[in-house]
């Protein structure tokens, strides 16, 4: 079951994408799409800080599944770690725009 807050934070994505006019199914379908998308992005611009070793380091930790050691690690080696990640989602939503735009 779909909470209200789940609801609302989908209406929000929508808008910021600008999908607010297709159909519910078909928001959820492309919210779905572009999470991927952005989570890609906010990573590759994330790990494109590192070196060759500490990206093994992270890949490791990743493969672990151990969220406050990635969380510690990252706070270590790439500082500003959320604002690089923020920057790259915000991108990827005009990309999506532009694209939507087209």
């Amino acid at each position: 079951m779909i909470s209200p807050m789940q609801d609302d934070l989908t209406t929000a994505i929508a808008n910021d994408l600008g999908i607010q006019d297709l159909s519910p199914g078909e928001q959820k379908a492309l919210i779905a799409q572009f999470g991927e998308v952005a989570l890609k992005a906010a990573t590759l611009a994330v790990v494109g800080k590192l070196t060759e070793a500490k990206r093994s380091e992270f890949t490791k930790l990743a493969e672990a599944g151990d969220a406050s050691a990635l969380q510690t690690f990252l706070d270590r080696e790439v500082p500003g770690h959320e604002e690089l990640a923020k920057a790259a989602v915000a991108e990827e939503i005009k990309r999506f725009k532009a694209f939507q735009a087209a």
